[in-house]
């Protein structure tokens, strides 16, 4: 079965959707499920460098206050599924370009989902600045991957057109928020769905393939 995943390392609802889409997949040990990354950004249009975190977050949020609520509400959701966010640790609110391009280097080295984990926990939890190279290349290396490859991947032009067309499909679908989940081409989940949604999803989409 093949699952592909579209997604945005600095969506914390994405996070949450992974961890969930994991869980479903342990209870269905007997699947043979191959997930696939498609970058989505949900600000393509971010400087480079990113944007100072409080300041884009004021904005995006109708406040300060506002953002702090919604933060608060999104790490107590985090929190029921494992997972620990500290929005007040992160930066800037980055684009994720080059987070998009590091995955799919990482894709070539079997290290994919792990390379997504470790950026999702690198951003939420430790406060990551993912516009940032050197930070970018410290979670590659972490994560198992050559430091000079990785290096020399983010300081070319590639993988920039595969992120590119990913979103250009994401919109061609109609897709316009994240996550977003197809399974097998037959079946879409949209949003971070309780495990047994995720479970109902792999199970049509099963029931279907044996029956093809």
């Amino acid at each position: 079965m093949r699952i592909e995943v579209y997604s945005d390392v600095a969506c914390p609802w994405c996070y949450i959707g992974e961890r969930r889409l994991t869980r479903a997949l342990e209870q269905r040990p007997d699947l043979h499920v191959e997930r696939v990354w498609r970058p989505f950004q949900l600000q393509p249009d971010l400087p480079p460098s990113g944007l100072p975190w409080d300041e884009y977050a004021a904005a995006k949020f109708g406040g300060a206050e506002r953002a702090r609520a919604m933060f608060a509400r999104v790490t107590e959701v985090a929190a029921g599924d494992g997972l620990e966010y500290h929005f007040e640790r992160i930066p800037t609110a980055a684009n994720t370009m080059d987070a998009h391009r590091l995955i799919l280097f990482a894709r070539e080295y079997g290290k994919e989902w792990a390379m997504a984990e470790a950026l999702f926990a690198a951003y939420f939890t430790h406060g990551a600045d993912l516009a940032d190279r050197d930070q970018l290349v410290a979670i590659a290396t972490g994560s198992g991957l050559p430091e000079d490859a990785a290096r020399a991947y983010l300081a070319s032009d590639a993988g920039v057109a595969e992120v590119a067309a990913s979103q250009e499909e994401a919109a061609a679908l109609g897709i316009g928020g994240v996550p977003f989940y197809i399974f097998d081409g037959r079946y879409a989940v949209s949003g971070a769905q309780p495990v047994a949604l995720f479970l109902r999803a792999l199970d049509l989409a099963s029931q279907d393939a044996k029956a093809s």
